[in-house]
């Protein structure tokens, strides 16, 4: 199985980095992990709702231009399913059944997702109705897949 994350911006903070790198060793037994980062566009504190699209579109672009063909797009939305962690663990497992060996997480900036990317999503997923910063979200996915990867094969971790 193949799982991509493709992300807007850079981690600056060592905190994140060091629980992406924890959480990317431990996925290696379990899947090819790839972190895909593509540049955030500067957005100043007061913008019209036309210049929010304009970003958004133009960092929508760039994640669009990253993901694979026949990958399954599942989108980090406020608006998407909440599920629990069985649940994700499930999805991604009739993912893989399907023959589908390739999903594709995408998690937007601090703007969100432009409606391009969101239209190609195949499924819009959720973590809360609550705002996360958008570079500890990856972190908390991984975690996620991880935890999912672990219920699926029975294995101790999930509580």
């Amino acid at each position: 199985m193949n799982i991509k994350i493709i992300a807007v911006g850079k981690i600056k903070e060592k905190y994140i980095r060091e629980g992406i790198k924890e959480y990317s060793k431990r996925l290696s037994k379990y899947c090819n992990l790839e972190i895909i980062e593509v540049a955030d566009e500067k957005a100043p504190e007061k913008l019209s709702k036309k210049d929010m699209e304009i970003i958004k579109n133009k960092e929508g672009a760039k994640l669009l231009s990253k993901i694979p063909q026949n990958s399954f797009i599942i989108s980090l939305e406020i608006e998407g399913k909440e599920i629990s962690s069985e649940e994700l663990s499930k999805k991604m497992k009739d993912i893989m059944i399907s023959g589908i060996n390739d999903i594709t997480f995408i998690i937007g900036g601090s703007l969100g997702l432009s409606q391009e990317v969101r239209n190609k999503a195949n499924y819009k997923l959720s973590f809360s109705k609550m705002t996360f910063p958008h570079q500890l979200m990856r972190v908390i996915l991984l975690e996620q897949i991880y935890r999912g990867f672990r219920i699926m094969r029975g294995e101790p971790y999930h509580k």
